[in-house]
C-alpha cells in the first residue's frame, strides 16, 4: 500500500538496554519518530515527551479467535498520553484489556497537527483491514479527512517511512500482502556469493490422490500462497494445535470455502509464517514445507531454491 523503494538507515535505541523493553526508532532524514514498549512500561512511556505530542498510537495484543492470533487498535490524539491513560483502565471502566504492546507515531519537529493525526489514523485503519493480518478492534473506520494537496503528499511519505520501521519492530499488521508476480531471473554470482532476485519462482504443492493443488511464491521475504488453490476440507492428520487451529479458523472466516466433502478453495492470497505452515494447512496434516513445495519448471524444492548459490558439498573449498 505504501511505496518503499530505496535503501534506508534505521536507527534503533534500546532505552533501558533491554531488547524487550522500551525502544525508539527513526530513519535518517525523516521527521517521524517511533516509540514502542510493552504495556508494563506504560508509566515510562507516559513520562516521555512523545506522549505529550500530537500523533497516532497503535495498541497490539492477542486474539485467539483469528488465524493471525493478533489484534490491533489505532487511535490518535492531541496529547497521546491522555488517550493511553484512558485505554489503560479496566474494560469495565471504558478501557481496553486486549493489548500488551503500544506504538507511538509522532514527529521530531512537532509539526503533526490534529488534522494530520486524523488522516494517519484513518489510513492506518484501512491498511490494517485490507492487510487482514490482524483483527481490527476499531468499531468504525473514520472518514479520510480532507487535507491540502501538499499535506496529503507529506502524510503519504510519513506512512511510507512508518511502514518501513514498523515491520522491523515486528509489527506487520499494516503490511499489505504483495501480489505474486512472474519470477524474475536470478542473478547469481557463485564466486562472489551474491544472489539477487525480486521474487521466487512459483512453487506448487500437490496431492493428486485428493485433487489438492496450491501455488505459492516467496514475495518480499514472505511465503505467500495464491488464491484459488484447493486445500483439504478438514484436518485429517495427528493433532497439531497450531496448524489445525489455523485450518479451522480459515474455514470459519471464509479464507477457505468448502467446495465438497474433500476440498476447500483458498479465497485470497495468504501469507504464512513458513512454507511448512502453508503445506500443513493445505494438506490437512503436518508437512515439511521445504520439500513439499516444488518448482514444476525445474523440479527444485523450496529448500533447494533457498540454498541456491551455496556450496554445501563440504568445507566450502577452504583448505
Amino acid at each position: 500500500m505504501f511505496d518503499m523503494n530505496s535503501g534506508k538507515q534505521v536507527r534503533l535505541y534500546l532505552v533501558d538496554g533491554n531488547p524487550g523493553g522500551l525502544l525508539t526508532a527513526e530513519i535518517m532524514n525523516w521527521t517521524g519518530h517511533v516509540v514502542a514498549a510493552p504495556r508494563s512500561d506504560l508509566a515510562h512511556v507516559m513520562a516521555r515527551d512523545e506522549s505529550k505530542r500530537t500523533g497516532v498510537y497503535i495498541l497490539l495484543g492477542d486474539d485467539p479467535e483469528t488465524a493471525s492470533g493478533t489484534a490491533v487498535y489505532v487511535g490518535e490524539g492531541d496529547e497521546i498520553g491522555s488517550r493511553l491513560r484512558q485505554h489503560a483502565r479496566a474494560e469495565s471502566a471504558g478501557g481496553k484489556d486486549f493489548w500488551d504492546r503500544v506504538i507511538l507515531l509522532t514527529s521530531k519537529d512537532s509539526n503533526l497537527t490534529k488534522a494530520h493525526a486524523r488522516y494517519l489514523e484513518a489510513r492506518l485503519i484501512v491498511a490494517a483491514r485490507d492487510a487482514r493480518r490482524a483483527s481490527v478492534k476499531n468499531g468504525t473506520t473514520p472518514p479520510l479527512i480532507q487535507l491540502p494537496e501538499a499535506d496529503v503528499a507529506d502524510m503519504e511519505f510519513y506512512l511510507a517511512q512508518a511502514q518501513i520501521v514498523l515491520p522491523i519492530l515486528g509489527v506487520n499488521v499494516f503490511r499489505a500482502v504483495k501480489p505474486t508476480s512472474a519470477p524474475q531471473p536470478d542473478d547469481i554470482d557463485v564466486e562472489a556469493g551474491a544472489v539477487t532476485t525480486s521474487s521466487s519462482p512459483e512453487f506448487v504443492c500437490e496431492i493428486r490422490k485428493h485433487s489438492l493443488r496450491a501455488r505459492a511464491q516467496e514475495v518480499d521475504g514472505e511465503f505467500t500462497v495464491m488464491a484459488g488453490g484447493f486445500f483439504r476440507a478438514s484436518w485429517t492428520g495427528t493433532r497439531h494445535p497450531g496448524y489445525e487451529r489455523m485450518h479451522e479458523l480459515f474455514l470459519k472466516d471464509g479464507t477457505l470455502k468448502l467446495i465438497d466433502d474433500e476440498r476447500a478453495q483458498l479465497t485470497r492470497d495468504v501469507v504464512f509464517s513458513s512454507p511448512s505452515a502453508a503445506a500443513a494447512v493445505m494438506a490437512g496434516r503436518a508437512a515439511n514445507g521445504r520439500t513439499s513445495w516444488i518448482d514444476p519448471q525445474t523440479g527444485m524444492t523450496f529448500g533447494e531454491w533457498q540454498n541456491r548459490g551455496l556450496d554445501l558439498s563440504g568445507d566450502g573449498g577452504n583448505e
